[in-house]
């Protein structure tokens, strides 16, 4: 597996900015992230039957393949919704450094 390969986004969509800054700052301090970024956005889904239209912020989570499964279960146990938004993606190509340093911060 190439650097890249083992380095995962993981995409977190959440109701408001005090939860996703406890479920960021749990993530970072357990060592399952390296940085969860906080971009508020606003996010038109179909939930329950109807076409809902509400702010949320999109956590941002970096860290590694193998760490997946553990953030999974962190952001479960802490987040409101029934059914949380939790996606990876993965990293395909990035900076060396900034990949090794990931890497390093959640070892």
């Amino acid at each position: 597996m190439t650097l890249a390969k083992k380095h995962i986004l993981i995409l977190v969509a959440v109701g408001n900015h005090t939860e996703a800054k406890i479920i960021a700052r749990q993530l970072v301090e357990q060592r399952l992230a390296a940085c969860v970024g906080i971009l508020k956005q606003q996010s038109i889904y179909r939930w329950e039957g109807k076409v809902t239209d509400d702010d949320e912020y999109l956590l941002s989570v970096k860290t590694t393949r193998e760490r997946f499964n553990a953030v999974r279960d962190a952001v479960l146990a802490l987040h409101s919704y029934d059914v949380p938004e939790i996606i990876s993606v993965s990293i395909a190509e990035g900076s060396a450094a900034y990949l090794d340093w990931i890497s390093e911060s959640v070892s």
